[in-house]
């Protein structure tokens, strides 16, 4: 389970897969060696740059937490197993399949889509699949300053009143990179 504090001036909601507020041994290892939890492909965070990773996964938002990292929502494949639960009923044998390269018509690539999940039979041949796409929400205003203010003393009671203070940008993320990908893709499907 997951505590967090909603009520600091602190947007950090995760910082490198745990609570802001979380000073535990096993945080600080996770923070120090810039580690994700998550399933990345890579033991190392890798959002935003390899070599100076922005490990922020949520920032908090009113009474809540908003996802800004893709690969926080491989937690436990949760996403997936809604996913797989919402087009096939219950006892489907599925599996998935990540970052599938896409073609259009004229075989030129189209991108990549996040994840596949297939449904399959007794033999293992495939009956039916869709495709998931995920989207992180965007943020405005600055979280790495922050992110490097925390990461420069990591303290439970963090508290950012620098400018430009990060907050979720629903817009953006959806009308500049969700819908565009979905309709392009969805018109390939």
């Amino acid at each position: 389970m997951v505590v967090i504090n909603m009520h600091s001036n602190n947007p950090l909601a995760e910082v490198f897969g745990f609570p802001s507020e979380n000073v535990s041994e096993k945080a600080k290892y996770y923070r120090d060696n810039r580690l994700c939890p998550f399933h990345n492909r890579y033991p190392n965070c890798t959002k935003d740059k390899a070599d100076d990773p922005l490990g922020v996964c949520s920032v908090k938002h009113e009474n809540g937490m908003v996802i800004t990292c893709p690969t926080r929502f491989r937690e436990d494949w949760l996403i997936l197993r809604n996913a797989a639960e919402f087009v096939w009923k219950k006892g489907t044998k599925w599996t998935s399949l990540p970052e599938i390269k896409l073609v259009d018509v004229d075989g030129q690539p189209a991108g990549n889509i996040d994840y596949v999940i297939v449904s399959y039979d007794n033999n293992g041949c495939i009956l039916d699949f869709a495709s998931v796409e995920v989207q992180g929400v965007y943020i405005s205003g600055n979280l790495r300053n922050p992110f490097q203010e925390f990461m420069n003393n990591p303290t439970e009671d963090f508290q950012w009143d620098g400018r430009n203070y990060p907050r979720p940008d629903y817009l953006s993320s959806s009308r500049k990179r969700l819908i565009p990908q979905m309709m392009y893709k969805g018109g390939i499907f």
